[in-house]
């Protein structure tokens, strides 16, 4: 008897547990105030609740997936995959020739989707949000972010005159902020069109004051103790804040501290970045279940960058000095060399714009400079951001400081030339100063840019053929910026011309020939260069080469903000004509 009442009790609890599995929640249950009360019964390990079917349907029907699906023909390829370890299924739609154009996530439990990319935010991970991607959840919180813009305005607005074009040229240059706002946002539609109209802004200030000049010297506010108090204490505050994100070094500096390793030991950058394919794995994989750290031809495990050798050489001799000082784990991890280096550039640009103010307009404008610098919110971006983008400023501008020595000045042009291209566009310009190609000096200007040169490029001599170095060195660089997409400015919108957006390739091409045409005509005119015209036409050509640019982003606003304020904030020319500008 005590063997069949066990016998039947154990057959009740079962048909128990058997009903109350049927009976289960499929989702979470929650009462009446919001709090979890039951939670649903877990699937057997390795068998997905959804069927691929479902999983699809469910991608499919999520609004933001199907307002982009609806400007492609009907019936897309879709695929899904269940992923047991993340209990989740990966949905991938294709449209012909348009390749993929949706990707994302559907929580096999909930069948909730976690995930949704569309468009550019399949391809590029950048375009997909996130306020800490670049330079850190601080520097991109809103109140940090406005605080930098306030004290930007007021320190070097007119508060007198508040409808003045002082204060219109200020506001232009905070309103990229708008941009990035939807940038941060993963609506990077409309963040690259908002920022065309700024950039139109400043290229047309800028060449209206290099050709015709300006004769109004911007009117004082503060003193010039609270400007150079101020900007103390905001030097304080940006390297505070850049030690305080150590893990927000993009891919550019990590590039940077990959390329010195080489450098030092032996090796030009080009062609040598660490890689993933064909590489056996070495590390953890990451939290998407990757693995990026491979062991490399050099017998070190390192985390991959196989598109970090797209820059000029000194953009990698650059961080010789911080790689020596604090060296390279062959990770991803901290990066102390990028961020000496990135401060090390931040403070040179500083540094140098005390000394062009000082000379070219006193105390008043040095001070001036350097706090405009300071509080600038997109220099701080970019010091944040731990990229290269202050090595080219910081070389212009020390070179603008030597403006009366062509030796010099055209050293520095091939050296921030040599570091981002965009600075090429300068050479016939500043070999013009200060009266078209009637001035002294040109020779000792050639030959300082072709010195330059060669120091720059003798990094190629470390490879067994320097000729073929040459090659890859093109290949890695010019070749592929000449043949790069991206999403982040209007000129590459013609892969998602199903969803009606312009192909503008033609005129991107039309204004880049433009741009080439100007730059050669600044070689001669206008003849009469004062530093104030040299500065703005010097802004002017960067801001074109923005414009123009398929790969835009917010991080090389710096390359022409010291000469935008240079040509805002420096004596107006009656007051130049009569200044003294003698040698450094």
């Amino acid at each position: 008897m005590a063997r069949r009442a066990a016998a039947l009790a154990l057959l009740a609890l079962a048909f128990a547990g058997a009903a109350a599995a049927a009976n289960a929640p499929t989702a979470p249950v929650y009462d009446g105030q919001g709090r979890l009360v039951e939670t649903p019964l877990a699937p057997a390990a390795g068998s997905p609740r959804l069927t691929e079917n479902d999983a699809e349907g469910r991608f499919l029907r999520h609004p933001k997936v199907a307002r982009w699906l609806d400007r492609y023909p009907p019936k897309p390829t879709v695929d899904a995959d269940y992923e047991a370890a993340a209990s989740s299924w990966k949905v991938r739609v294709w449209s012909g020739p348009a390749g993929e154009i949706a990707e994302g996530r559907v929580d096999d439990l909930t069948g909730q989707v976690r995930e949704a990319w569309t468009g550019p935010q399949v391809a590029w991970k950048m375009a997909r949000g996130g306020g800490g991607a670049f330079g850190g959840e601080t520097i991109n919180d809103p109140w940090v972010w406005g605080a930098l813009c306030v004290v930007f305005a007021l320190g070097l607005g007119d508060l007198r005159r508040p409808l003045s074009l002082r204060n219109l040229d200020l506001l232009v240059l905070l309103s990229f902020s708008v941009s990035l706002w939807f940038f941060n946002r993963g609506e990077v539609l409309w963040s690259a069109p908002l920022a065309y109209p700024p950039l139109v802004y400043v290229l047309a200030r800028m060449a209206w004051i290099g050709w015709r000049g300006r004769t109004r010297p911007a009117r004082p506010v503060w003193p010039v103790w609270v400007l150079a108090a101020a900007a103390v204490f905001l030097v304080g505050f940006r390297v505070g804040l850049n030690l305080e994100a150590p893990r927000s070094v993009i891919d550019v500096g990590y590039a940077g501290v990959i390329g010195a390793h080489r450098i030092v030991d032996g090796q030009a950058p080009y062609g040598h970045m660490p890689v993933q394919e064909t590489r056996p794995a070495c590390g953890p994989a990451d939290a998407e279940g990757e693995i990026r750290e491979r062991i490399q031809e050099n017998g070190r495990c390192e985390s991959s960058n196989p598109r970090g050798d797209t820059y000029g050489p000194i953009a990698y001799l650059a961080y010789v000095p911080g790689y020596l000082a604090f060296g390279w784990s062959g990770k991803w991890d901290r990066l102390p060399a990028a961020h000496a280096t990135s401060l090390l550039f931040d403070a040179l640009a500083l540094a140098g714009l005390v000394l062009v103010g000082r000379r070219f307009g006193g105390h008043r404008l040095a001070a001036t400079l350097a706090f405009a610098w300071a509080a600038y919110p997109f220099t701080q971006y970019a010091s944040n951001s731990n990229t290269n983008d202050a090595i080219t400023p910081a070389l212009l501008i020390w070179g603008f400081w030597l403006l009366t020595k062509p030796g010099a000045r055209g050293a520095f042009v091939a050296l921030a030339g040599w570091t981002k291209f965009a600075a090429l566009l300068l050479a016939p310009l500043w070999l013009g100063y200060p009266s078209g190609l009637r001035s002294p000096g040109k020779r000792r200007f050639a030959a300082g840019f072709a010195l330059a040169t060669a120091a720059a490029f003798s990094i190629l001599l470390l490879e067994p053929e320097p000729l073929h170095a040459l090659r890859v060195f093109y290949d890695r660089t010019v070749g592929f910026q000449l043949d790069r997409g991206s999403p982040f400015s209007i000129w590459d919108w013609g892969q998602y011309h199903a969803r009606g957006l312009p192909d503008l390739h033609v005129v991107q091409q039309v204004l880049e020939g433009l741009l080439l045409a100007a730059a050669l005509l600044l070689a001669v005119r206008p003849r009469r260069r004062t530093p104030l015209r040299l500065a703005a036409l010097t802004a002017a050509l960067l801001a074109g080469f923005q414009l123009v640019l398929t790969h835009w982003f917010y991080l090389y606003l710096p390359w022409f903000f010291p000469f935008v304020a240079f040509a805002l904030f420096a004596p107006g020319e009656e007051e130049e004509h009569g200044l003294r500008v003698a040698s450094p």
